[in-house]
């Protein structure tokens, strides 16, 4: 089990990076994200309404206590915080492979509570980056290659990779595009 805690989520600011961070989570192989911060009912539908149209098993909720969703956690996994402060992420990724982790990421300035409760703060790099990019090279790093490759089920659309143009299978209409 793999999950994002997105923390710190502001409805009017944070749509577009908070809905990107699910797109990633889903699409590099988590299981679910949790939302916490301002709670927002259309991130959440927008999240469901996606992979109910990719396919997949991908979940989306919302908890107004991380605190409460952190210690949970840690009684059946281990907790890394995507920081730039952090150890390098290379020297954490084998110990947990194989894992049950919540991978926490901010939105805005992350309480230092969060860096004492997490068992790993992990930087993917030094320097000042965005928590998509973060998320992204570290699922890709713990879970490899496979989840971008695999096809989700229960899929309504599907992409067709091809070297020019789009070609988007809808499975109750008809090919779109080509």
């Amino acid at each position: 089990m793999i999950a994002v805690l997105r923390l710190g989520h502001r409805r009017n600011r944070d749509k577009r990076i908070t809905t990107h961070c699910a797109l990633v989570a889903r699409a590099f192989g988590a299981d679910k994200i949790i939302f916490s911060g301002e709670q927002d009912d259309a991130v959440l539908q927008s999240v469901s309404s996606l992979s109910k149209k990719w396919g997949g098993k991908f979940k989306a909720s919302y908890e107004s206590n991380w605190r409460k969703t952190i210690k949970a956690f840690k009684e059946k996994g281990v907790v890394v915080h995507l920081t730039m402060y952090g150890q390098p992420f290379n020297e954490v990724v084998s110990k947990i492979k194989n894992k049950n982790a919540l991978i926490v990421i901010g939105a805005e300035k992350v309480p230092r509570e969060v860096y004492d409760l997490a068992d790993y703060n992990v930087a993917i790099g030094n320097q000042p980056h965005s928590e998509v990019a973060a998320l992204a090279v570290f699922l890709y790093e713990l879970l490899g290659r496979t989840p971008l490759q695999k096809e989700f089920r229960g899929w309504q659309k599907k992409i067709v990779p091809l070297p020019r143009g789009k070609k988007v299978i809808n499975k109750f209409l008809r090919v779109i595009g080509a």
